[in-house]
């Protein structure tokens, strides 16, 4: 899960102890949330549009798939006018903070990592908030930031 260093850190959700995860307004990335997500599932907390980009650390989902409330409200930046209660077009899902890494785990260390290759977050034109991470994947990732 992508979130911009300076709209909410890791360090905020830390400080929060959990938050929902709202606004994501692309349709595979609403679908990964609201189909595949599960209590339990581990993610991993990404800053884009920092410099680095990095893993900052890994949260876990506290609460599965339901209709994003955000997109029901006018005053809302992402409001959406054909999203209502009744056929709602958007979903959330809440998350807690499991573990901040000890040290970022930035883009480029990923990029240089050959078992990570096919990772979907390192392909060329990726840029969905939400996106898979396989397990064999998250054990490489999770092996790197013990270093």
């Amino acid at each position: 899960m992508k979130s911009e260093l300076d709209v909410y850190p890791y360090s905020k959700l830390v400080e929060d102890g959990s938050t929902h995860w709202d606004g994501v307004r692309n349709y595979q990335a609403r679908n990964f949330m609201r189909d595949d997500m599960k209590v339990g599932d581990k993610v991993l907390f990404y800053h884009s549009n920092c410099t680095p980009p990095h893993i900052a650390g890994v949260a876990e989902i506290s609460k599965e798939g339901y209709p994003d409330f955000t997109s029901w409200d006018a005053k809302s930046k992402y409001f959406d006018e054909k999203s209502t209660p009744d056929s709602p077009r958007w979903f959330m899902v809440d998350i807690a903070p499991v573990a901040a890494f000890q040290e970022i785990l930035s883009l480029e260390d990923l990029k240089n990592t050959p078992e990570l290759e096919g990772m979907p977050l390192l392909r060329k034109g990726q840029r969905l908030s939400v996106q898979p991470v396989d397990e064999h994947h998250f054990n490489i990732i999770m092996e790197m930031a013990k270093n």
